[in-house]
């Protein structure tokens, strides 16, 4: 009996030490930035691991000539660049603490 209650513990502290392994990831995704381009670099949008904006870049000579709509398109793309490059670096950071197994809800 007393080795199945061994197994047990075993197990609970397996599962706070993936706890405290996931909760560093989480953190270390919150402080990261990924940057996402579009124009040939034209515009960056810097976004946190998340995927939140929290700096835009356009570079003036754009400015200078750009309609409007293909300016707008722009920032859009770039936002979507680096809110995919965000995904893709959350993904593989919790991939990386589960040892590659899906698990619903660690994201």
């Amino acid at each position: 009996m007393s080795g199945a209650f061994g197994d047990m513990g075993n197990l609970l502290k397996q599962a706070q030490r993936l706890q405290r392994e996931l909760e560093k990831a989480r953190e270390e995704v919150r402080q990261a930035r990924v940057t996402g381009t579009a124009g040939g670099g034209a515009v960056s949008v810097e976004a946190d691991g998340e995927g939140a904006p929290v700096a835009v870049r356009i570079r003036p000579e754009v400015l200078a000539g750009a309609a409007p709509a293909m300016l707008e398109d722009l920032v859009l793309t770039a936002a979507r660049d680096a809110f995919a490059r965000a995904t893709t670096l959350r993904e593989e950071r919790m991939s990386r603490v589960s040892g590659g197994l899906n698990l619903p809800g660690i994201l």
